[in-house]
Formats: C-alpha cells, sequence, structure tokens
C-alpha cells in the first residue's frame, strides 16, 4: 500500500507542479498586457495633453514658468513611456520659447 502511494506521488507531483507552473505563466503574461495596456492609455492621454499645451502657447507666442515646468514633466513621463517622435520636435519649440521670454 505504501509503494502505491509512493508511486501515485513520484507522478503526480510532477504534473501538478507543470500544471501550477503553467498558471502562473498564464497570469504572469495576463499582467504584462495590463501593464502594456495601461502605458499605452498613459502615453497618449500625455500626448494630447502635450498637443494642447503646444498649440495654446505658441499661438500666444509666450508660455509661463508652471505651464512650461508642467510641459517638461509631462514630456519626461510621455518619453520614459517610450513616446517620442513629433512631441520631441513640440518639446523643443517650447524650449525656445520659453528662452526667449527669458531673455
Amino acid at each position: 500500500m505504501e509503494e502505491l502511494f509512493y508511486q501515485t506521488y513520484t507522478i503526480a507531483l510532477p504534473i501538478i507542479l507543470t500544471a501550477l507552473m503553467g498558471y502562473i505563466v498564464w497570469l504572469l503574461k495576463n499582467q504584462k498586457k495590463d501593464r502594456d495596456a495601461n502605458s499605452k492609455g498613459a502615453m497618449l492621454l500625455l500626448r494630447v495633453q502635450l498637443i494642447e499645451y503646444h498649440t495654446k502657447y505658441m499661438m500666444l507666442q509666450e508660455i509661463p514658468s508652471y505651464a512650461y515646468e508642467n510641459f517638461c514633466e509631462m514630456y519626461d513621463a510621455y518619453h520614459a513611456l517610450g513616446g517620442n517622435g513629433m512631441i520631441t520636435k513640440m518639446k523643443r519649440e517650447i524650449d525656445e520659447l520659453h528662452l526667449k521670454k527669458k531673455g
């Protein structure tokens, strides 16, 4: 009887552990998908706000210090999330606008 229990144990344990590991991998993949979706959504929201700031302050031809700081912080977060391209060009234009106001 004890031998039967031992044989069952040695066969069932690897199967159970394999299933458990598969489940853990599945959970981790789903969490990564959720994180990626959240990051993408945050990046897109930041892009919209950065474009609005750029449009507004380029039309005004000046940017207040608080708005410039907000723009820079949003840009840093946007860039950290993997965003780049046209927003980098807009950042340079906002930097020039801020420097022009100071000068």
